[in-house]
């Protein structure tokens, strides 16, 4: 990759899906608002290859991978509320790969940004939710296997708890999940290392106040990466939640995350995960705030390393 490629971008992301809920578009208009912003170079964008099935087997069973291969509807696949597709699958394993290119990228330079990604709710042997293959997961396993690193965190902000990454870790002290979401709403919980479910209504002073107490939790892992779910839709205006964060309270949620992983000196790695706003324009702005300020992180990292 490019020393100066700190953004990773697949077209295959977005998928027609009719109108469902998911603006799978949100991924091309990310990237054309960096562009636009100046944040990116197009030609600073990176390509991912696909996840081979070698990396995929790193966390998900066979059995699982051959149902989805053969786009066969299942038990293991029928829990996931998309169609299962070439083009869907294809996109899946291509975002495994775009985690991967980027949390390698972020060891390098020190803060990748996936515009992609994030598909937490997928566990080792079942979809579930809008996911089918965990890239998070994969992504660790890969830089495990290769000696990258030993020990990760992932600090999940999005709306829903991210119950397939607290699965697919629960028996691993090498890994610490933490997952900061509301509490009555999908899915049905499992056991992160920390759990932080906010009630109906939580605002920014709640959420973020929760959030800043718990990050030292995160920090006392010593993770050598963190992966940051950082989901637009505990936004007010998200059609599936009823948190109310502000659009400059997502920001500060951001801000947390991102300065204590510079404070820290631990490589960042950034997935869009979830964002439903009713506006898609809305989940864009979003979006945009938090790679801005990932990238900024990067800069002064690459400035730091001559």
């Amino acid at each position: 990759m490019n020393r100066r490629s700190s953004v990773v971008f697949s077209p295959a992301y977005e998928c027609d899906i009719g109108s469902h809920v998911f603006p799978t578009a949100k991924y091309r208009l990310v990237r054309d608002a960096l562009i636009a912003a100046g944040a990116v170079a197009a030609g600073d964008v990176a390509t991912p290859e696909p996840a081979c099935r070698d990396d995929l087997l790193l966390v998900h069973t066979p059995e699982y991978l051959d149902d989805l291969e053969s786009l066969r509807r299942t038990p293991r696949t029928s829990m996931s509320e998309l169609p299962l597709t070439p083009e869907i699958v294809v996109a899946y394993v291509l975002a495994a790969g775009g985690t991967t290119l980027t949390a390698r990228h972020a060891l390098r330079h020190g803060a990748g940004v996936h515009l992609g990604g994030g598909f937490h709710h997928a566990f080792a042997d079942l979809a579930s939710g809008f996911c089918y293959i965990n890239d998070l997961a994969v992504a660790i396993r890969v830089l495990q296997r290769e000696g990258a690193i030993r020990r990760a965190a992932v600090v999940d902000c999005d709306l829903h708890q991210g119950n397939g990454t607290a699965r697919i870790f629960q028996d691993d002290e090498s890994v610490f999940t933490f997952s900061i979401h509301q509490q009555q709403l999908y899915p049905v919980k499992e056991c992160s290392d920390l759990d932080i479910g906010l009630e109906n209504g939580a605002d920014d002073a709640t959420f973020n106040g929760r959030l800043a107490a718990a990050l030292p939790r995160v920090w006392a892992h010593r993770p050598e990466i963190v992966f940051y779910q950082a989901g637009a839709d505990p936004y007010e205006d998200d059609q599936l939640g009823s948190l109310r964060m502000t659009l400059a309270g997502l920001a500060e949620r951001d801000r947390l995350v991102i300065a204590g992983c510079a404070e820290h000196g631990i490589p960042l790695v950034v997935t869009l995960g979830g964002g439903y706003a009713r506006r898609v324009s809305d989940t864009v702005r979003i979006h945009q705030s938090t790679c801005e300020q990932a990238l900024r992180l990067a800069a002064r990292s690459a400035n730091a390393d001559g």
